[in-house]
């Protein structure tokens, strides 16, 4: 009989082959999966890589896609690693569009270095908002955090959807309606790097943001703090720290990181308010920080990869003639595979001698 068994010591040559074995198990069914459509495999592969990294307008196309993700996967790593298991990433995103936008209306006309760092905090209070609701739910009636931020979501989706429709945002006097709001002003462009039509300044803020979160975890009592309640919440309680006063400061964080990714979709992308360009960064940014081992440094590697298939994902479906849903299919093979190594990391099988 076999069992598994927590390593003592963690291990960096196997957690990299772990890994290592995890991509090219990965690749390997991907390619299974490919072959199944009858499509050319190598020549698919070779279509995301040059969609991917094959160009300065490829690089920049993934570094724009990868921001979103990192971001709430790193929203994703502040929760989970304090085993509050929130998942209103999604939600989250959407209140940083709505609080940006609103901030964009109060605040034209502004010089542009008041106005962005306005309508970026002014979407993060929005995510912030959610998280603080979220928190007191589960400190004072003992609501967890999974059921209050999924119903949260839905909150605060259908509320866009309104506002959008027929609300007070909507774009309205065009002979089709869609659930969009006007076009912004140039002027509330997040700025172009590089002269780039693409890449805009808020590709930093995953990184700064990571950066940020790293120092924090490792070198602050915050820190300490939210490893100490995923770990072992009550000698954190007998240590003398207020643990409703922690949760309250992860999702409040938690949520702000993720409501920036909106926010910065909403001034550097889509330039105006609308919920398909949205959809689905909350919960692709789950995934990222779980293959990211929960950690800043894997979910910006795992961010950028992610970031690299959805950059790919057209020219694989152009010049590879494959359908579009294998692309989240991909995904969905590559988390399992990385969970499996994130297993495989932590532990060691143990043969025991049955009695």
């Amino acid at each position: 009989m076999i069992r598994f068994e927590p390593r003592t010591e963690r291990d960096s040559l196997w957690t990299a082959t772990s890994f290592a074995i995890a991509v090219a198990a990965g690749l390997a069914v991907s390619a299974l999966l490919l072959a199944s459509t009858g499509a050319d495999v190598g020549q698919v592969f070779a279509a995301l890589v040059q969609g991917a990294v094959g160009s300065p307008k490829a690089m920049a196309t993934t570094l724009v896609k990868a921001t979103p993700i990192i971001l709430t996967g790193l929203a994703t790593v502040i929760a989970f690693r304090a085993q509050l298991w929130s998942i209103g990433q999604e939600g989250q995103v959407f209140a940083g569009a709505m609080g940006g936008y609103l901030g964009g209306q109060l605040l034209a006309g502004m010089p542009p270095l008041l106005f962005f760092p306005g309508v970026l905090a002014s979407g993060m209070a929005a995510g912030m908002g959610l998280g603080w609701l979220a928190a007191q739910l589960r400190n004072r009636f003992g609501v967890s955090e999974i059921i209050s931020t999924v119903m949260l979501n839905y909150l605060v989706i259908y509320l866009l959807s309104w506002l959008l429709q027929g609300g007070p945002w909507g774009e309205h006097g065009t002979t089709i309606s869609y659930q969009q709001s006007p076009m912004l002003p140039d002027e509330t462009f997040l700025p172009a790097l590089f002269g780039s039509n693409r890449l805009h300044a808020g590709v930093l803020l995953p990184f700064l943001a990571a950066a940020l979160c790293a120092v924090v975890m490792s070198r602050t009592p915050l820190g300490y703090e939210i490893r100490g309640l995923g770990y072992n919440p009550e000698a954190l309680r007998h240590k003398g720290v207020n643990i409703a006063r922690t949760v309250t400061i992860i999702l409040l964080t938690s949520g702000g990181l993720a409501a920036l990714a909106g926010a910065t979709e909403l001034f550097g992308v889509a330039h105006r308010l609308r919920a398909d360009n949205l959809v689905g960064l909350g919960y692709t940014g789950i995934i990222v920080g779980m293959i990211g081992g929960l950690r800043p440094l894997g979910t910006v590697m795992a961010g950028l990869f992610f970031g690299g298939l959805a950059s790919g994902a057209v020219y694989m479906r152009v010049l590879g003639d494959v359908p579009a849903s294998l692309v989240p299919a991909i995904q969905g093979i590559t988390l399992f595979f990385f969970l499996c190594a994130g297993v495989l990391a932590r532990y060691r099988v143990v043969r025991v001698a049955v009695q």
